[in-house]
This record gives structure tokens, sequence and C-alpha cells, in this order.
């Protein structure tokens, strides 16, 4: 009988209808397929096993967070091979595909190709003697947030805390001194840091900050834009999160810059906020949280919390438009183990619903590459200091921050999604917008 690596090789190109783009590695130490590219690792037979219950992403993803696949190598590289293969047609943020991952018995039993039925039981082989049970669900994915409505105050504050409190230590590790976790904005030879300040300081002049001023953050993370709003433009600010961890580690900080006067760090969520109005409201890499059932809901509350010209810096990761808009899933390896409940809008969606709120649309900025090379730099980190991160959080953990940033990197990369900041106003008498005549000059 052939090696596992073999074997694997031929059934995969069974199945995909095209020759494995990686080298195979199997757990009985085998290889097979091209060579010079990076190796596309089975570390167990039970990798098999979670495919063959949960065809797709989800079974995918359960076997890299259980340690079961790997892939040594350029691993964007490998990624890239793969993506158009594997997740093409899946339920992507990307595509807003249509497919639903196929149940095992609908894959064996509703198959009429003989050709599909003839892989399937090859893989059933491959699994091993005796019949192939569903393995458990690696810890690290979500099932603690599913009750009660989708996008309720009680649901959002679970889907939050799976993704946010997992440890400021290990986020301090991944995003570094800035604990920002958005879109930094680049110039050329700047750092993460350097961009990251930068992208802050980007916001406060979209939002023309001065002394005096109100400024509301809607999901202010660890409290750098509100730190830096204060310090460099001295408004007075408050942010709100709905993550414990984040609201002490902010408050800590803004207290050791002295700064408690100017700012306040509340865990409250945005349908909460009673204490209207603010002269400028940011949102940064919130709004993905809110839901497309709740959006007009959410433009509509800010829009009530701004004072008549005030303005809104909604900064947003967006997805590609889908041909029927009503078959748009939410990506499964993202739903189960990132952002949970987390969703995509196309941009004109997002820019719609905030007119309708009664907001003026006046600037839309477009920084896709941006947010490809900062995940690429918090790649970089994670992996400088893996050793330390596996003692800061389980290993699971740990492959769920690698593979979701890198597979985010490429996806930006490949324009299956992107990143804007949409400046808008809430209009005072008259239509006025107080905003100058330009707003940016063009270069190149």
């Amino acid at each position: 009988m052939a090696d596992a690596a073999s074997r694997l090789a031929a059934l995969a190109g069974e199945l995909l209808g095209t020759p494995f783009p990686l080298r195979i590695r199997a757990w009985d130490g085998s290889e097979a397929g091209p060579a010079g590219t990076p190796t596309f690792v089975v570390r167990h037979r039970r990798a098999l096993r979670r495919v063959l219950w949960r065809p797709g992403e989800l079974g995918l993803a359960r076997a890299w967070v259980a340690g079961e696949l790997d892939i040594e190598g350029d691993l964007y590289d490998g990624l890239g091979r793969l993506s158009g293969l594997l997740w093409e047609g899946e339920n992507t943020a990307g595509s807003g595909g249509k497919g639903r991952p196929a149940r095992p018995a609908a894959l064996v039993g509703a198959a009429r190709d003989p050709a599909t039925r003839s892989a399937v039981r090859e893989l059933i082989r491959l699994t091993g003697p005796g019949l192939p049970l569903p393995p458990s669900p690696p810890p690290e994915e979500n099932r603690r947030t599913r009750a009660g409505r989708r996008h309720s105050l009680g649901r959002d504050r679970k889907a939050i805390s799976h993704h946010y409190d997992v440890g400021n230590d290990f986020y301090a590790l991944v995003l570094g001194p800035s604990m920002v976790y958005s879109c930094a904005y680049w110039s050329e030879g700047a750092d993460l840091e350097q961009a990251q300040w930068d992208k802050l300081d980007l916001v406060c002049r979209k939002l023309a900050l001065r002394p005096g001023m109100r400024l509301l953050d809607v999901g202010c993370g660890w409290g750098a834009l509100v730190l830096h709003a204060a310090r460099e433009y001295g408004v007075h600010a408050v942010g709100i999160t709905l993550s414990q961890e984040q609201a002490a580690y902010a408050r800590k900080w803004i207290a050791e810059a002295g700064l408690t006067d100017r700012v306040e760090i509340r865990v409250q969520d945005y349908r909460e906020v009673g204490d209207a109005p603010f002269d400028a409201i940011s949102s940064i890499g919130m709004a993905e949280h809110v839901g497309s059932e709740r959006y007009r809901a959410y433009a509509a509350t800010l829009h009530g919390l701004l004072r008549p010209g005030g303005r809104l810096l909604n900064h947003q990761i967006s997805r590609r438009p889908a041909a029927d808009e009503e078959a748009y899933r939410i990506d499964a390896f993202i739903d189960a183990y990132v952002f949970p409940d987390g969703e995509l809008a196309p941009l004109g969606s997002t820019v719609s619903r905030l007119e309708e709120a009664g907001f003026e649309v006046r600037d839309v900025e477009a920084i896709r590459e941006h947010y490809a090379l900062t995940l690429r730099g918090w790649v970089a980190r994670l992996e400088d200091e893996w050793p330390r991160a596996l003692r800061l959080v389980s290993p699971g953990r740990a492959r769920v921050w690698r593979l979701y940033m890198a597979a985010s990197a490429i996806a930006f990369e490949h324009n299956d999604i992107g990143v804007n900041q949409v400046l808008a106003v809430r209009t005072g008498p008259g239509g006025g917008s107080g905003l100058p005549l330009r707003l940016r000059e063009w270069t190149g």
C-alpha cells in the first residue's frame, strides 16, 4: 500500500480537481508532492476525521488549532496557494460566499458521482481502523456566546469577552507598546509604532479636535486613541468598551500619564451612553461587531450623540459585495475562533446606513494595503516571541491568532477585503457642515 503522503496527495487532487499545490508530509513521515513549496504537514490522522465530519473551512480550522495541521516554510506563500482551492466558495468574509459546509451524511449519502464516493471511501480508510467518530472541537472554539438574540447586549458582551479578554500581556506581545488593535497608517521607512502613532493622529486631525472638545471613542480598546487625543489635542474624552481587561489596562495607562481629569474609561455599550452631546465621535475597528440587523440603529445612535456640526470618523473593515446579499454567511473560522457574531459589510452599505441616519458623508479613504502591512507586523512579533506567547495563552489560542492574522493579510493584499475611514458630519441648521472646502490634497 502506498505511503500516507502519496495517498493524501492523490486524494486531494481527486477532490479538488487539480494537483495539490503544496508538498505534503504525513504522520508516518512520508512526503509527496511538488518540491520547492511550503510543506503542508498532517501530523495526525485525526485531522482527516475532522474534515470528514465537518468538510470545509471549519474542519480544517479545528485541525489547525489542535496542532494536527501546520504549514512549514513561508506561511504566506502556503496560505496564498491554498486560498483559491480550499476556501473559494466557502463562507468567507471576502467573497460573501453562499455555501454552507456539508454534513457528512449529505457528503456520503447524497454524493452521486462515483469518483466522489470513491474519494470519500479512501478518506475514511485513511482515518484508521474502526468507525471514524467525530473528534471534540478544540477548547478554544467559541461555544458560550450562542445563547440569546444575536447582537443583544448580553450576547455582545460575551462575544467581546471571547475575543479581547485573553490577557493584556498577550496583546502587548502582538501589538507592541502602542496597544492599538486596528490598521496602522504607514509611510516610507516607518516602523509599526510610528505607523500606529500616525494613524491615531490622522483620526484626531480628521475630527478637527481642539482643546476643550468632548470626544467619544466607541470601542476604545486599551485607550490609545483617547490618551493621544487628550495629550496631543487637549480634549476631554470618554472611551467605552465591553472588555473588563481592556478597561482596567486603559485606566491604569491613563492614570500613569496623569490624564484622569480629562479621560474617562467606561465598561459600557454605545447603546447605553446617556451624556450627549459630544463634539466628535470615533469608532475605530468596532462597527464590525454591530451586525447588519443593528447597523441602522448604531448609525442613528451615534448621530443622536453628536452635536450639530459634530464629526464622526468610522474606521471599518469591508468585504466585497455579493451577488445575493441575502446569502451572505459569517466566515466559519472567524465566527468560531476569533470574532463571534462579527459581520462585514460592503462599503456602499455602510455609507448608505450612515446617510439614512442623517449623516452627510464627506470623505472616504481606503487604506487596505496599510492593514496588510500592519498584520504582517503583528505576525512577525508573534513569531519572534512564540515561546513567550505559549506561556501567556494556550498553544491553540496562539495558533488561532497566527492563522487569522496571516490569512487576513493575504485577503487584504488580494483585495478580498478592505478597510475604510469614513468621515461624516451631523450638519447644523441650514445644512452647514463646518468643513473646509478642501479636506486633502491629492498626489501621485
